[in-house]
This record gives C-alpha cells, structure tokens and sequence, in this order.
C-alpha cells in the first residue's frame, strides 16, 4: 500500500490577478502567491507603488505585472479583466472602511464603502469567472472579507454590513460555478496591523478592545493571511469552496 501525499500548494503554470496590491493585505497576498510560483498581476488605482512592489519581486526572480485598476469602475474593469485574462486565481483585497455611530450615518459614507466592497468586489469577480467559464478552466476566487461579517462591533455598521454581503454573494456563486470546479471563498481576517489600521490602534481604549476579544492574545500581521491565501489557490484546497476562512485569533469562536 502506497501512502498519500499531501496535494501540492505548487502555483507555477497560474496566473493571478490581486487587486489592492499596493499595499497592506493585498501586496501581503501577492508576495505570497509570487513566493508559489504565480505570475502575478498586480493591481490598484497607484501605480506607482505597484511598480516598485513589481520590481522588488523581479529582484527575487518571482514573475509580476502591473494594471492600474479602479474596481469601482465596473465597465473598464470588465474590459481589462477580459483582456489580461483568463486568471487561474483571483483575490480581491480593494476595500473601504469609514466608521461612525450607526445614527451617525451619512449616505455619502455608505454609499463609497458599499460600492467598492460589494458592487465592486461582486462584478471583479463575475468578470474573472467570466473569463474561466469562457475558457473552459478551473479556478480560485477568493475575496478578502473580515470577521467582521461574521459579527458586529461599534461604530462598524456600514463596514459589518458590506462584509455580511461578501459572505452572501460569495456562497451564491460558490454555488452555481461548483458545476466548473471554479471555487469561491472568502478570507476574514480580525483587525491586521497595516497603515489602514494605525489610526484605530493608536486610540487606547479602542486597542484594548481589540486585545482582549483576540483569545490569541495578540493582532494580526499581514503574514497571518499569507499561508491561508496560498492554501485556497492552491490544489490543497481542491475541496474548499462556498466557505469562509476565518484568521481571527479567536474572535468569533464565543
């Protein structure tokens, strides 16, 4: 009897498309996906940074592209996933947050958070399949989602409830792609430390409300959502779709 062997987390021969690559969570995930043999194309509304993240990952002999890319614009972003696909693996990390009191909501917040985080994140990622069910290929679809979908939490209304809704489209497409072996999952995340979050770090009593709903006893860091990216692109999670990865150090577990 022969053993079994683990499946291979092997990315060479995929190409993936991560937007919000310039910086935080999103180059996290490229460098990520590069570091497995993806090429990657990086993409973001600034492309200047996106150039130097291209280049530091050619210095380390990893295979990188640039496309300046505003996922809110749905009509040029479908035109541009069209032309630079198909993609083997999409992870969609662009992403707004504006929090205020929930009687404090203006329409103008909600409606700049809802339109990237849902509208945008929602037709990036019919476009990517699109370009698979055209082809005839598999893939991952993986969208960046927090715990915050899986909760809710002061002053985060607008933010809980865009995020509730990742989850929603994400099982629905989940479920009608399976037929293609095009799987769809979310990652969600608890609060990471990047340059988004500094400023809520810096205030004391909302870090200690974050410490201590983290059973782990510590915030997470960019890298803590590396290893889960490259398992859901990779054939190790052949099995895994219509799901939500939770990295929260525990918060959700009460």
């Amino acid at each position: 009897m022969s053993l079994p062997r683990t499946p291979s987390f092997d990315l060479s021969q995929k190409r993936a498309l991560v937007t919000g690559a310039s910086s935080g969570i999103g180059l996290a995930c490229a460098a990520a996906l590069a570091e497995y043999g993806a090429e990657v194309t990086l993409a973001a509304r600034r492309g200047d940074l996106l150039k130097d993240l291209a280049a530091k990952l050619a210095a380390e002999g990893r295979k990188a592209q640039v496309l300046e890319l505003d996922v809110t614009d749905i009509e040029a972003t479908a035109a541009a996933v069209a032309e630079n696909g198909p993609f083997d693996i999409l992870v969609n990390s662009a992403g707004l947050a504006r929090h205020s009191k929930a009687s404090e909501t203006v329409a103008g917040d909600f409606d700049a958070v809802s339109n990237l985080n849902i509208r945008g994140a929602y037709f990036l990622t019919q476009a990517v399949a699109k370009g698979l069910l055209a082809a005839g290929l598999p893939g991952s679809l993986i969208n960046i989602s927090s715990q915050m979908a899986h909760v809710g939490g002061p002053e985060r209304a607008v933010y809980c409830a865009t995020k509730h809704a990742v989850e929603g489209f994400t099982k629905a497409f989940a479920i009608e792609w399976g037929k293609a072996n095009i799987r769809v999952n979310t990652i969600c995340p608890t609060f990471i430390l990047t340059d988004l979050t500094k400023a809520t770090f810096e205030q004391p009593d909302k870090r200690a409300w974050i410490e201590n709903k983290i059973k782990l006893g510590r915030v997470g860091e960019v890298k803590d959502i590396m290893g889960a990216v490259v398992y859901l692109a990779s054939d190790a999670a052949a099995l895994v779709t219509g799901s939500a990865l939770m990295i929260d150090g525990g918060w959700t577990a009460e």
